[in-house]
């Protein structure tokens, strides 16, 4: 098997984990073990061990290279039939039933734990920043799918949607107010979870071998092919808001110490839906690392310490 733990077994044996540091020589050191190693970013342990699974898979190494250039070829012809047609075909359910499926049946554990853990990152990220906006009204439509099969409600979609109309709604009553956001009395963080729900278990058979970059590669086309062109490049744009939303975190904190590690881009300067695909995975890579600082911060606030960004694993 193949699972976010690390561990494979092949042929009924099991093979060390690939991140332990008995493993370490250094006359060859692997790369991957020396970033699960690092704690640079304040990223959840399980889903940097998924994230390098990946990185490290045959997936990622052969395939993705190898069909890159195909798939870049197909998306260029994409968008000249979204120029000549911009609303049709507009095919959303058969979207997200064909991502469901392709998951499903190529995805491997850890690809697929990555893209759930996703939708409930983003659902406690604009939760923390509604509960600590102080007295607005902005609409809510969490996310927090547990099963493959419930990519099919439209899950990516609804995503874009909830980080759109929040900063629209967020900002339309900020102004009305008269105001900007602040750092509250005290920071709300009981929105954010040190565990998610459990998920599914997924599916591991022999087809079950595509890494998550690889994975996306694919299906940012068909996303552009199956979708009218606003819903398209409207979630190519949202994939630039994470330093808008670091932003209003940081406005709320008191601290922009999480901007150092936010390298997604300002939305102000759209770059090409072209690089929709590699910009989707800093996206999810961003998100993941804000929500691990705000657990962090979470945990100090609960032990009774100052929440300061410079030492921010300090005992006291």
């Amino acid at each position: 098997m193949s699972l976010s733990d690390g561990i494979a077994v092949e042929r009924g044996r099991a093979r060390p984990d690939p991140f332990d540091p008995a493993g370490f020589d250094p006359k060859d050191p692997d790369p991957w073990m020396a970033l699960y190693l690092d704690q640079s970013l304040p990223i959840d342990d399980g889903a940097k061990r998924a994230l390098l699974m990946g990185a490290r898979s045959w997936s990622r190494r052969w395939l993705f290279p190898v069909s890159r250039p195909l798939v870049l070829l197909f998306f260029c012809v994409v968008k000249v039939l979204r120029a000549l047609s911009p609303r049709f075909p507009n095919l959303n359910g058969l979207l997200h039933k064909t991502i469901h499926w392709g998951l499903r049946v190529f995805g491997t554990p850890e690809t697929n734990t990555l893209i759930l853990r996703h939708f409930h990152i983003g659902t406690e990220l604009l939760a923390f920043m509604r509960a600590n906006a102080g007295p607005v009204t902005v609409s809510s439509h969490p996310l927090r799918p547990t099963r493959l099969k419930d990519i099919e409600a439209d899950l990516f979609l609804q995503h874009d949607l909830n980080v759109f109309n929040f900063i629209i709604e967020l900002n339309a009553a900020l102004r009305e107010q008269g105001r900007e956001l602040t750092p509250p009395e005290r920071v709300d963080f009981s929105m954010i979870s040190d565990e998610f729900p459990a998920f599914e278990a997924f599916p591991k058979g022999p087809l079950n071998f595509v890494d998550v970059q690889t994975a996306v590669e694919f299906y940012t086309p068909l996303y552009a092919l199956m979708l009218p062109r606003r819903d398209f490049v409207r979630a190519a744009h949202s994939l630039q808001l994470d330093e808008t939303v670091a932003i209003y975190i940081a406005r709320i904190l008191g601290t922009d110490y999480h901007l150092a590690f936010i390298k997604n881009g300002h939305p102000m300067v759209s770059l090409s839906t072209l690089q929709a695909g590699f910009r989707l995975m800093m996206h999810g890579l961003d998100c993941e690392a804000l929500h691990g600082w705000l657990r962090l911060l979470k945990a100090r606030q609960a032990a009774g310490l100052p929440l300061d960004p410079r030492n921010p694993t300090a005992a006291g």
